[in-house]
């Protein structure tokens, strides 16, 4: 290189030396394709970095390696999911929905009898047994069973929710009363 040659016209001389160094690393072209662009892309915005009259091609390929290490290590850290099944997973319901269902689930819960509410607020909310609950309300064991299957069977009228559909709430003590089973 003469001293009087810019580094940035000289680095396309590189290109198919760097092509080849990056196959040797990745054994993908499409893969070393790209980490090649990454490298050129990475040497263009550092220009200023370098010192002329040294060595670009041991530069660029110094900046190629460390970005083929670079993204080796960031791949080890990723999971494979070709189907798309832990991303699946991670995936989150957007918050407003559990907000809507809320708010329909307080609506119609301040629409059953007082007795309806404290039921399932006792048995289905609270967890506590029919036994318990009647012994608090001062009834038998067998009301406080039909006080709470007709609230939960008014609570899902109110709602307009089937037998078959998917209930999908912000928390566990409301599933509980909804459902008929205990919050943990």
């Amino acid at each position: 290189m003469t001293s009087h040659t810019d580094p940035k016209d000289e680095l396309v001389e590189h290109l198919p030396a760097m092509r080849a160094f990056a196959m040797s690393l990745t054994h993908n072209s499409a893969t070393a394709d790209d980490l090649v662009q990454d490298a050129v892309v990475k040497a263009w915005s550092n220009f200023d970095k370098f010192t002329p009259g040294t060595n670009l091609r041991a530069w660029l390929f110094t900046i190629l390696r460390n970005t083929y290490y670079s993204l080796y290590r960031k791949r080890r850290r990723e999971v494979a999911d070709p189907d798309g099944t832990m991303a699946g997973q991670l995936s989150e319901k957007p918050e407003h929905d559990g907000h809507l269902a809320m708010t329909d689930f307080r609506d119609a819960f301040a629409q059953l009898t007082d007795e309806q509410r404290e039921v399932l607020v006792l048995v289905g909310a609270e967890g506590f047994s029919y036994e318990d609950a009647a012994e608090m309300c001062g009834c038998a064991v067998g009301t406080i069973k039909s006080r709470t299957n007709r609230a939960r069977k008014r609570l899902a009228e109110l709602m307009q929710i089937d037998d078959d559909d998917e209930l999908e709430m912000t928390d566990a003590a409301t599933m509980a009363v909804v459902q008929g089973t205990n919050a943990s």
